[in-house]
């Protein structure tokens, strides 16, 4: 038997713990104890290492397996994929154990190919694979009956609370996200997370599915506002509400992702609502996520806005420099690529709104590297981005705005923020409160104050206005793109 320690290929000292090593034989789940002679050895809790004393040639065979899975893959990832494993020989098939669904699928999605290039390589010869869930016994003299927890909805297990990365702009989103995961119904219902595009929130209502998955007889349903909506037709088509309405009022916990899109829809909306009043009444976790305020979102009825902020409203913002390199770092060494601080520095400091765009653009890079093979410089990553980073290389402003627009319709900057209705006056003005929409992040609330402390509803109805002018109106439509353009540089 091959004893693992800090110095072993696989070994992880800063998770290490003194615990006895367990050893399976061939085939079976029955645990056995070490020798003694093992008992004063720095063993590391490292249970993706299931030794068969039986079988010197499978404890060799698996050995080399895990050597080569920890060198092909990044550390974080070996971590959290290959480290919780089981593995068992049983004839001619690998039986590798896990903890739940929701972990082998992720699983097989991040390393499934390696692993099983792996496995090939070592044993010369294709071996069946087979993943199975294995829960903790428990002890037989008490019977424990609990049921499984219940997923309905596509919900990523490789977004957890451990590898989302905090900083002052989602720390308090993400406080409130693990309290809510924590308990469910009781710390903040509903809790209602909103922020611009890929910034965040997707990644934190997928973490909070993934932990609660790991608690008993849980039920989750995951719907984006428009299959909700989608749902509810379908039902109402087929004569089939009752049973709609029976399946989501049953659900634990209720997570609607892109909410806003119920705005404006009226059976949607009385259906959500009566179904909101009945998880509440019974303290179910209700989970809504948008890109707006409840107070921002037009058309929404106004008993649902009353009840969306009732528990806890969280925004997230566009991550500060310090974060932004912070989310490189992590994606970089999941990639398992070496990022020169230089080229860091450019990324984080040309792409500041959008999480997404920048994990886009080091996967760009990361491909072309890997093309070429050439290990990644500033001069490639300035060639490779090249316009990406000249799209995002200066942040438009509200003033930068209203004084464009008010130098092509010949007014004075100073008449954006007048209170004259002259349409002279008014026009130019809608205009800039259209594009400020468009090219920043600011909320309606805001870009009002910015136009002479205007109401948000003013802001709202220029948007719509000069919006519905462009679809009506080909050579408008094209002035305001040519305004757009210039804007962006």
């Amino acid at each position: 038997m091959v004893p693992y320690t800090k110095n072993s290929a696989c070994s992880a000292p800063e998770r290490g713990r003194r615990l006895p090593l367990t050893t399976f034989a061939s085939g079976s789940h029955t645990p056995s104890k070490t020798n003694s002679k093992n008992s004063n050895m720095d063993i590391v809790a490292f249970t993706c290492i299931i030794l068969t004393m039986n079988n010197p040639t499978w404890n060799t065979q698996w050995q080399n397996v895990i050597n080569q899975l920890q060198e092909q893959l990044p550390s974080q990832k070996f971590d959290a994929w290959i480290h919780p494993l089981e593995a068992r020989l049983v004839g001619d098939a690998i039986f590798i154990s896990c903890g739940s669904n929701f972990f082998i699928n992720g699983l097989k999605a991040d390393c499934g190919s390696i692993f099983e290039n792996c496995v090939y390589a070592v044993f010369g010869r294709e071996i069946d694979i087979h993943y199975e869930v294995v829960t903790q016994k428990v002890d037989t003299t008490v019977e424990k009956k609990s049921l499984p927890s219940e997923v309905d909805g596509n919900i990523d297990p490789r977004f957890t609370f451990k590898n989302f990365i905090v900083g002052s702009s989602n720390e308090f989103a993400f406080a409130a996200c693990q309290a809510v995961a924590e308990k469910p119904g009781e710390s903040y219902n509903p809790l209602y997370l909103h922020g611009g595009v890929g910034l965040g929130k997707t990644h934190l209502i997928h973490a909070i599915s993934n932990q609660l998955a790991q608690k008993d007889n849980i039920k989750i349903a995951y719907r984006t506002g428009e299959r909700f909506t989608n749902e509810l037709i379908k039902a109402i088509g087929s004569r089939s509400t009752d049973k709609f309405r029976e399946h989501y009022r049953k659900v634990d916990v209720l997570i609607i992702d892109d909410v806003q899109f119920i705005a404006g829809k009226t059976s949607t909306q009385e259906e959500f609502f009566h179904t909101f009043n009945a998880l509440h009444e019974v303290h179910k976790q209700i989970i809504l996520v948008s890109d707006r305020n409840p107070h921002d979102m037009s058309h929404l009825e106004e008993r649902l806005r009353s009840r969306f902020n009732w528990g806890l409203v969280a925004d997230i913002q566009p991550p500060n420099l310090e974060t932004r390199l912070a989310i490189l770092a992590s994606k970089a060494e999941l990639a398992g690529i070496t990022l020169d601080k230089d080229v860091s520095y450019l990324l984080a400091s040309r792409i500041t709104n959008n999480v997404r765009e920048l994990e886009g653009a080091l996967t760009r890079l990361t491909a072309f590297s890997h093309l070429i093979k050439k290990s990644i410089d500033l001069e490639m990553a300035k060639n490779v981005l090249r316009e990406q980073l000249h799209v995002v290389v200066r942040s438009i402003t509200i003033e930068d705005i209203q004084k464009k627009i008010a130098d092509y319709y010949g007014i004075p900057p100073k008449e954006m923020k007048s209170n004259k209705r002259s349409r002279n006056i008014a026009f130019p003005r809608q205009v800039a409160m259209y594009i400020s929409k468009e090219l920043t992040q600011s909320s309606l609330p805001q870009i009002g104050e910015l136009f002479g402390g205007r109401d948000h509803t003013t802001v709202l109805y220029a948007h719509r206005k000069i919006a519905s002018k462009r679809q009506e109106d080909h050579p408008f439509d094209d002035e305001i793109e040519h305004l757009l353009n210039t804007l962006r540089g």
